[in-house]
């Protein structure tokens, strides 16, 4: 008698659903498929609280309860990032197992093809994994350790498991440093820029680009773009620089000249309009009627009214929020089109659809490498460096107009700062606010009657789940 996990790579149609498997678990609705960008968005100042539903990120969006390790959301989003993280490790451990298969006759070459599944496909496949497996650990460590600013990346960091698991032989492993977590990660990311194919194709026989897969699953230049972001998040801007410059041209129009040409789209709103597979989507998660984000896990369901979704959180509209930030002009696209009225309240509208909400959850677009690489050249050469401005002004104008266009800096505060609202506003309700607050280990802002977040206070970072903490005996505490 056979076993599943004994047949389960003999086929390469087999294969392929393991690895299908694995976008299914990073994309899982508690993770990112919705609850990690949500999360990412309302722990700051630019959306308010409308349900008090402790189902829906109350707790995240109040800062309450979020030191007790058997908070909900601090428990739901650890178990399913290192469920796919486990999920990962036994596909790659899997594929090592039965490298023997895959070589004819078993796996036939491909007949349009010279080269066999073992040379090509297996080795893509794995760098398929490992990139996943990077994006999960790079976004737990955003809440649950400590920024690699404060004490460059000395801090406890995660438990780093890189062994498939069946059984609870070794629960027990104590927790990596933040710097040893980001280099596995950046581990993971420079195999997977080294193997995934530079181009999704319809088929075999037919080379025109795939706008779905080439959305949707990981190609090289997701690994690039993935990186500057990594890099960026540790203060290492040479790296930044060096890693854009390899999908980012030195002038507009900004265009990847190797691999998927991605691109900064001409409108913002074509980004977000079905089916969501523009250039300038680098990596996003799909959806479908068979196969959704989940109850009170879709985007739409949290930021449109009703009756398209629930009306969980308005953009705030009092001080600090961004809607009254001079810096969103009231001619900006991203103001008169992506975000909608109800009544005297405003809503984000860049997740339009209602049930079953199929909308795909972003994981990385263009625009932010564009952005990443601007700040990084302001900090590195300077206010007046021409192609920083001009990565910045490209972004802000799609949107705007030339009116807008930003001629100068006295500074490179002022520079930085100008990028860092753009960021801001450009991602709003994508998740990255968090990123960018922690990664330069400044306060959470406060927001109506919830205080602000110190980067000294308990609250900052979340806690080590309680079922971790029971589980590993060499886990400690935040």
């Amino acid at each position: 008698m056979l076993y599943p996990q004994e047949v389960v790579f003999d086929t390469p149609a087999r294969v392929l659903l393991q690895v299908n498997s694995l976008y299914s678990y990073v994309k899982s609705g508690a993770f990112l498929g919705g609850r990690y960008q949500i999360y990412g968005d309302i722990r700051a100042n630019d959306f308010l609280n409308l349900r008090n539903n402790g189902v829906t990120g109350l707790a995240v969006w109040n800062h309450l309860s979020l030191t007790e390790q058997s908070q909900n959301d601090v428990v739901n989003t650890w178990v399913a990032g290192y469920l796919a993280i486990n999920q990962i490790n036994l596909f790659l451990a899997g594929m090592d197992a039965n490298a023997s298969k895959f070589v004819p006759p078993i796996f036939p070459p491909n007949p349009t093809s010279p080269v066999n599944f073992a040379t090509v496909t297996a080795v893509q496949y794995k760098a398929e994994a490992r990139f996943l497996r990077a994006l999960t650990y790079y976004s737990l460590l955003q809440l649950y350790a400590r920024p690699y600013i404060d004490g460059n990346g000395s801090k406890p960091g995660l438990p780093l498991r890189l062994k498939a698991e069946t059984d609870d032989t070794n629960n027990d492993l104590a927790r990596s440093t933040v710097a040893e977590v980001y280099a596995q990660i950046l581990d993971d990311l420079s195999f997977a820029e080294q193997n995934l194919p530079l181009v999704y194709t319809v088929s075999a026989t037919n080379l025109t680009p795939n706008p779905t897969l080439n959305t949707t699953r990981a190609h090289r230049n997701t690994a690039i773009a993935l990186k500057t972001r990594v890099y960026l998040t540790m203060g290492r801007y040479e790296d930044v620089i060096r890693e854009a410059n390899k999908i980012v041209p030195a002038t507009g129009p900004f265009q990847a000249s190797t691999g998927v040409p991605n691109a900064l789209n001409a409108s913002i709103t074509a980004v977000f309009a079905a089916p969501q597979e523009t250039s300038e989507s680098i990596l996003s998660f799909p959806f479908s009627a068979q196969n959704p984000p989940g109850t009170q896990n879709q985007l739409a369901f949290y930021y449109r009214p009703t009756p398209t979704g629930n009306g969980e959180y308005s953009l705030n509209s009092g001080a600090g929020g961004i809607l009254m930030n001079p810096g969103f002009l009231t001619n900006d696209v991203r103001r008169t089109s992506l975000i909608t009225q109800s009544g005297s309240t405003s809503y984000l509208n860049k997740y339009p659809n209602g049930a079953p909400y199929l909308d795909k959850a972003p994981a990385i677009r263009y625009a932010e490498v564009m952005l990443s690489l601007a700040e990084a050249r302001f900090r590195t050469v300077g206010p007046a460096d021409p192609q920083a401005l001009a990565l910045l002004n490209a972004v802000r104008v799609r949107s705007t107009s030339a009116a807008a266009t930003y001629a100068a800096f006295a500074s490179t505060t002022d520079a930085v700062n100008a990028v860092l609202l753009e960021r801001r506003i450009e991602f709003l309700g994508e998740g990255i606010r968090n990123i960018d607050i922690m990664r330069l280990n400044a306060p959470i802002p406060g927001k109506g009657t919830v205080s602000a977040v110190n980067p000294t206070d308990v609250l900052y970072v979340w806690p080590i789940p309680a079922p971790e903490l029971a589980a590993n005996r060499l886990m400690v505490r935040n």
